[in-house]
This record gives C-alpha cells, sequence and structure tokens, in this order.
C-alpha cells in the first residue's frame, strides 16, 4: 500500500490546538478528517522526516547541469540528438527523462519565431527611425498611414526544427529562425491607420517601380481619400528597391485637397508636387 498523503500544515496546527484542549486523537481525527494512525504519527513526532516514496531520480542535481549546457550550445537540437549527446557524457537515460528535465529547466519546445535578418547598416536606419519618433503623440501617430506588402503561404505543415526556450525567449538572436525563401505564397498589399483600414491589393508578379505606383494610385490614394478626406497625412513605406526607385508625381487629378507625403524612412517615394 502506497504512502498516504502527509498531513499540511494547518491540520497539525489543528491536531496540537485540539490537544490541549484535552481531546482524544479519535475525536481530532474525525475533527480533520484524517486517519487516527495519522494524528499519532504527528504527536509522536513519527511524521517528521519520513522517507518519500516512488521511483528513485536516476540522475543527480550536479548532472543534470548537462543537458542546460547542451540546450544553450544549440537551441534546434532534436530531443534525440539532446539524449545522444547526454549519454556520450556518461549519463544513460531515456527520451522521457531527458523531456522532463528540460522542461524543468523551464524550457518548452516550440515553432521558433521567424525573423528577417538584417544586415548593419538596416538595423542602424531601423534604430535611428524609431529614434526621432520616440516621442511622438497619440495625435501625430493617428496622422500616419501605414502600408506593406506580405506573403501568405499556400501550404502548410512543413514548419522546419523546432526550438527550445524558456518563457520571455521568443524574441533572442539565438532562438530565432531567419527567413531568406519562402514556399508557394500570395503576395498581398495593404495600408491601414488609426482611423481604419482600406482594400487589399492581391499582387500577381514581381513589384517593380511602375506596378508599385500603380497600386499607389488605385488603392492607397483612394484609401487615403476615404480615411482622412481633406486632411493632411503621412503615408509611410518600407526601403525595399521597388519603393525607393517609384517614379514622381503621383498623378495631379487623384490628389485631392493638400496631400502631404511626408515618408518616415530615409530615402522612398517622393512628394507628389502639386
Amino acid at each position: 500500500m502506497g504512502k498516504t498523503a502527509d498531513l499540511t500544515a494547518v491540520q497539525n496546527a489543528i491536531i496540537d490546538t485540539l490537544k490541549q484542549e484535552g481531546k482524544t486523537q479519535k475525536e481530532i481525527s474525525e475533527r480533520i478528517g484524517c486517519s487516527q494512525s495519522a494524528v499519532s504519527r504527528h504527536l509522536s513526532g513519527k511524521s517528521v522526516g519520513r522517507k518519500k516514496c516512488g521511483r528513485k531520480r536516476c540522475t543527480t542535481r550536479r548532472g543534470d547541469r548537462t543537458p542546460r549546457k547542451i540546450v544553450e550550445k544549440d537551441r534546434f537540437q532534436t530531443l534525440g540528438d539532446l539524449r545522444k549527446q547526454w549519454t556520450e557524457s556518461g549519463v544513460e537515460t531515456s527520451r522521457a527523462t531527458v523531456y522532463r528535465r528540460v522542461q524543468e529547466m523551464g524550457y518548452r519546445c516550440r515553432i521558433p519565431q521567424v525573423k528577417r535578418l538584417l544586415n548593419q547598416k538596416q538595423r542602424q536606419k531601423r534604430l535611428t527611425w524609431a529614434t526621432e519618433k520616440q516621442h511622438w503623440t497619440v495625435a501625430q501617430w493617428s496622422k500616419v498611414l501605414f502600408s506593406d506588402k506580405s506573403k501568405f503561404c499556400m501550404s502548410f505543415g512543413n514548419q522546419g526544427a523546432r526550438v527550445w526556450r524558456k518563457t520571455g525567449e521568443r524574441e533572442m538572436p539565438k532562438c530565432l529562425k531567419s527567413s531568406v525563401k519562402y514556399p508557394q505564397s500570395v503576395m498581398v498589399w495593404g495600408a491601414m491607420s488609426a482611423a481604419g483600414i482600406g482594400p487589399l491589393c492581391f499582387i500577381k508578379g514581381r513589384v517593380n517601380a511602375a506596378s508599385y505606383q500603380e497600386i499607389l494610385e488605385h488603392f492607397m490614394l483612394p484609401s487615403a481619400e476615404k480615411l482622412y478626406g481633406d486632411e493632411d497625412f503621412i503615408f509611410q513605406h518600407d526601403l525595399a528597391p521597388a519603393r525607393a526607385g517609384t517614379c514622381s508625381p503621383v498623378p495631379k487629378p487623384l490628389v485631392n485637397g493638400l496631400l502631404t507625403m511626408v515618408l518616415l524612412c530615409s530615402i522612398g517615394l517622393p512628394t507628389p508636387r502639386t
């Protein structure tokens, strides 16, 4: 028969109080809902330091440091790889044991966050942009019409290797998966602001200066007119070459009132002339 659960600190305190009141062990056991033998063990001091039941731990606390070092060395290893390296260090364990030890350390097997691979120049431009705008007010940001394009995968299931990470490490560089190539997908352009969102534009083929200007003419400007009317606004897009090489100006008939095209990037589409 297995060991029963230990009495809680509250139950132990109640037993001591009732004993001082002159209650018998049977009365105390009935009062707190435990066996008389449990009350007897507590009063005699035999319940202190009782041995734990169950299978003994097959690894030592010192030996458990090894899988932590293995995981920290490469977060993208499989459970089989972790077990193999731990075994090579002299500790024979099962996959289940490896999984439990890694879980105890706080690591969880997750799909890695995909982050665009940036060079130093691109990082510096983004940092400069963020520093310049860090004190903007909500009213200023509400005047910004953000735009971007994105690819949506048409096939799923092959998400690649998983990564071992702890809570709060989602954006840690060694837990990120760099994205360079994409599976079959569809390109979509869209714009949004605090005033609302514009229609989506499904892009066929590659985006160059000519096709991007058509997107601005048929989608961006109508969206701006709908969201802002005659009010001034700020248009933002990224630093892709197609955007930097777009010809100017945007056709005047489509500019309703004073259209302010202030780009928040260091290079981009020139402000249209009226």
